[in-house]
């Protein structure tokens, strides 16, 4: 058993609730700018002061009210990540009721699990598509009074409504929640089994952004700090970031159409972006095909080792030498700040989270001057539970323990976490519950360990481990992690369990796939084509082989069969939050995977 603790830096309130940090903001400065706006006639973005904001929550706060919502009730938030997203979730806040919110990618069955079990009074939905997802459903959701649309002006609708409620009103319903009370519900995006409802505290949301303004200042509490969310506010992670703006000033954008984001990246200029790591693969790998062939894709892989290497230097006690220094100015020139601009031109900082980065990866972003700080977190944990830090990085590890966290790795390297940002509980399932939360630790399900200086390196999901014939015992995320870096490799997942060897189903990203096959001199070809074809299989079993030496030869994998279709939200392999729904995948693709072990003689 290992544990760590990393000190709290700010005194607990008790009382202190989330519409208790934005009433501080506004009476620190109403005329800060709390957010920015897209969708100026001239593509410009304009300002939203404090006050302004206060103003346009406390008067759909009204509408609420008016439309009856009562102190603890439901909404249902399901939309597109956009301003008016953080109004309203504000303004059930704001009107003593919580938002719950929805994917706006759920089908129709997801939308009536999560209305109902929440007990959802009201839905506020983006588009009259969402409406009439939900209207599928309605028979099945008597407690739901209203759905309002986004798109058909909700808004409007909702302030309109409000005009006769007292602002007393809003004042009186703002006050009575505490650390103790419900903040949200999110549902879990359901790798496995139903969704559950993660009960999140006001407590929760303020503690966490407290501490994350105290050690993380550097990031997110400068004079200047501003950030763009593109992740969906349904989930967690861009969530917590979204009420982190409170207490730490940093100005907010909202990006909903991810086809935008380079221009809005470049419109908007954050200095830090919270992504998943493949949002950082992506970006890499467009770069890589588009250095095109010959001298400019060769100068693209050199100024990426440089990066790399020069990263590595960083943490030797000598640091770079003159020659590499030399060297990583000319990348930088050549290639660096290209890539930069990729983000804005202004990044300092990128937070990844949601799945492991790579060490690869880590180095190349730190390496052309935009310091990715890789994170853990679960739902459950209000989302960072550890974190690097501008002073306290190690490249490959998620960081020491967030700020007033403990974390510990028992004997079978499970994590279990411990501190004031822990959730109270899943809806409706209280023996749930008492199996994860035991004596104010919450045993996460992922495996790990800590080194000496308390950095916690991540190996897997117990669920996960997969176990050959032979005994040895695999985690298959870092094997995925690795060969997913690949531009051709869209989802990967390795298979195995009570088989002689390591195998690996691959899906091929076609948006990658034309401008690979260009680079290397192939015809043009579709994406069913392309998994059969030898130069392509042979690309695969290259990056197989350097995927391997992370690894022992029995955990290596030896054989791989490429999919001609991905896995996509769409197609329900993947959840909202873009993970791959393993057990969904294993069943649908057995025929495949047994394939892989038809002839093994040569394998074994």
């Amino acid at each position: 058993m290992v544990e760590f603790t990393s000190p709290a830096q700010v005194e607990d309130d008790p009382a202190l609730s989330i519409p208790g940090m934005l009433a501080a903001r506004l009476a620190r400065d109403p005329d800060d700018v709390f957010a920015e706006r897209s969708g100026g006639p001239d593509g410009s973005w304009t300002t939203v002061t404090v006050r302004e904001f206060v103003d346009q929550v406390n008067a759909v706060a009204k509408g609420l009210v008016a439309s009856g919502i009562q102190p603890g009730d439901r909404v249902a938030i399901m939309s597109r990540t956009r301003y008016e997203w953080t109004v309203v979730d504000f303004a059930c806040w704001a009107a003593g009721a919580l938002g719950v919110p929805v994917y706006e990618t759920s089908s129709p069955e997801q939308v009536r699990w999560i209305v109902s079990d929440s007990g959802a009074r009201l839905a506020v939905v983006e588009t009259p598509d969402h409406a009439a997802a939900v209207a599928q459903v309605r028979d099945d959701l008597p407690g739901l009074t209203e759905v309002l649309v986004l798109d058909e002006g909700a808004i409007d609708t909702l302030v309109t409504r409000g005009a006769d409620v007292p602002d007393d009103e809003i004042a009186r319903r703002s006050a009575l929640a505490d650390g103790a009370s419900l903040a949200t519900i999110i549902y879990t995006s359901g790798t496995t089994g139903r969704p559950k409802g993660v009960e999140l505290t006001h407590g929760n949301f303020v503690s966490i952004t407290r501490e994350g303004v105290a050690g993380l200042g550097e990031v997110c509490a400068k004079p200047y700090s501003r950030t763009l969310l593109f992740l969906p506010l349904a989930h967690v992670f861009a969530r917590f970031i979204e009420v982190l703006c409170v207490p730490s000033g940093a100005v907010m954008g909202h990006a909903p159409n991810a086809r935008n984001l380079i221009a809005d990246l470049a419109a908007f200029q954050p200095t830090f972006v919270l992504a998943v790591p493949r949002v950082f693969e992506k970006v890499y790998n467009s770069a890589e095909q588009k250095a095109g062939d010959g001298a400019s894709l060769r100068i693209f892989r050199w100024a990426a080792k440089v990066a790399i290497t020069y990263s590595r230097a960083l943490d030797t006690p000598s640091g770079p030498n003159p020659v590499l220094r030399a060297q990583h100015g000319i990348a930088d020139r050549l290639v660096h700040r290209k890539l930069r601009a990729a983000l804005g031109g202004r990044a300092e900082f990128a937070v990844s989270g949601g799945a492991p980065l790579g060490e690869r990866l880590g180095h190349f972003y730190r390496g052309i001057g935009v310091r990715v700080l890789e994170g853990y977190g679960l739902t459950e944990t209000t989302a960072p539970t550890a974190v690097n830090r501008p002073g306290l990085t190690k490249v490959g590890t998620v960081g020491p323990a967030f700020p007033g966290t403990s974390v510990r790795v028992d004997d079978d390297g499970a994590i279990w976490v411990a501190g004031p940002h822990v959730f109270r509980g899943y809806r409706h399932l209280p023996e749930q519950t008492a199996e994860v939360l035991v004596d104010g630790w919450f045993k996460t399900g992922d495996l790990g360990s800590l080194d000496d200086d308390g950095y916690l390196r991540i190996t897997g999901r117990s669920k996960e481990i997969i176990v050959t014939a032979g005994g040895k015992n695999v985690a298959p995320a870092l094997l995925e992690d690795r060969l997913r870096g690949h531009p051709l490799v869209s989802q990967v997942v390795v298979v195995g369990d009570q088989r002689p060897f390591i195998g690996a189903l691959v899906t091929l990203d076609a948006e990658m796939l034309p401008g690979w096959l260009a680079m290397h001199g192939l015809p043009s070809m579709d994406v069913e084509t392309a998994a059969t074809n030898p130069a392509v299989l042979e690309a695969l079993d290259r990056a197989v082989a350097r995927t391997n030496e992370a690894v022992s030869r029995a955990e290596s994998i030896r054989k791989i069969h490429v999919l001609s279709t991905d896995f996509t939200e769409a197609n329900g392999y993947l959840t909202p939050s873009l993970k791959v729904k393993r057990a969904q995948v294993l069943k649908d693709f057995a025929a495949q995977i047994d394939e892989l072990y038809e002839d093994t003689r040569q394998n074994d």
